[in-house]
């Protein structure tokens, strides 16, 4: 592992391009169970590479636990899920404008209602810490284990994740239960 190390944080062209390759497939392979096609599979994987290459020379590698082809792969499995949610979230402008065909174009582009609850969770969740909101966003939303959690944020052991996930669900219970004005 740390001579794969080496090559990511100072690596020369060629060390950089055998290493990219001598992934590329396992993970290819590893990601067909999510049906995209393969060209934005190739496009992901090597935007995982990327960002694993800038972690590397920022330091963020120098104390994982795992291997060098597993942290790459949870990189990709973040940006599958990006692509994925951002896929839902892009629906097609014909059939949007065909099912509404009496509606006025506002209509066709209004944000979702949400039920009060869920109101009342959004604004007390963006009162949350930064940290905390992230790792209930990768857990809740993203649907990560908190061993991949620990992996991704570099946490020291799960066992600190889970802790941490804990007290920040209780906070959000907390605020959402006692809420006191914005600011105090």
């Amino acid at each position: 592992m740390k001579e794969e190390l080496t090559i990511l944080k100072k690596g020369h062209h060629q060390a950089l391009e055998k290493l990219y390759n001598e992934y590329r497939s396992s993970f290819l392979q590893f990601a067909k169970k999510y049906d995209l096609d393969d060209d934005t599979l190739i496009d992901i994987y090597q935007d995982a590479f990327i960002a694993l290459r800038e972690h590397a020379i920022n330091g963020k590698l120098d104390s994982i636990k795992s291997t060098v082809k597993t942290y790459l792969f949870s990189i990709g499995k973040y940006k599958i899920y990006d692509h994925i949610r951002q896929q839902k979230k892009t629906v097609s402008y014909e059939n949007t404008i065909e099912h509404k065909e009496t509606s006025t174009i506002e209509e066709v582009f209004e944000e979702p209602q949400l039920t009060p609850e869920q109101q009342l969770l959004r604004q007390h969740f963006n009162r949350l810490g930064k940290r905390c909101q992230e790792v209930l966003t990768l857990f809740y939303y993203r649907g990560l284990t908190i061993d991949e959690i620990t992996q991704n944020l570099g946490y020291e052991n799960k066992n600190v994740v889970k802790s941490q996930k804990s007290r920040c669900l209780k906070s959000l219970k907390e605020l959402i239960k006692n809420p006191r004005p914005h600011g105090t």
